[in-house]
């Protein structure tokens, strides 16, 4: 399901995290071993979430590692979604398929199909 501008992840760790349990940047900062800059930049959606980020995340809050990535991916995702129409990719479509060969890949503008 397609969310409609979900929040940055760094937005719901401040407030279902931070704020309930009143942390202070400094405090969530060296409990999850990172600087304070590094954090403060989550916070304020300048940062993403690393993998290993949701990791400490998932031990410092009881979460899952795979719920904070969900939630960086579906926030990127629907950033990328609004910058569809800019992007200029050719479609490619597979020439054979099942043929036990390498398939062949029709390129736009190209008379060569492609490398078997």
């Amino acid at each position: 399901m397609k969310m409609h501008n979900p929040p940055h992840p760094g937005e719901v760790l401040l407030e279902l995290c931070l704020k309930p349990l009143a942390l202070t940047i400094t405090e969530t900062a060296a409990a999850l071993g990172v600087s304070r800059k590094t954090l403060s930049s989550i916070l304020n959606g300048r940062g993403g979430i690393s993998p290993e980020m949701a990791i400490r995340l998932s031990v410092a809050f009881g979460t899952t590692a795979e719920s904070w990535m969900n939630q960086q991916v579906q926030y990127d995702l629907w950033h990328a979604e609004r910058k569809r129409k800019k992007l200029r990719v050719a479609k490619l479509s597979a020439a054979r398929v099942g043929t036990g060969h390498r398939t062949r890949v029709a390129r736009r503008g190209s008379s060569r199909a492609g490398v078997e």
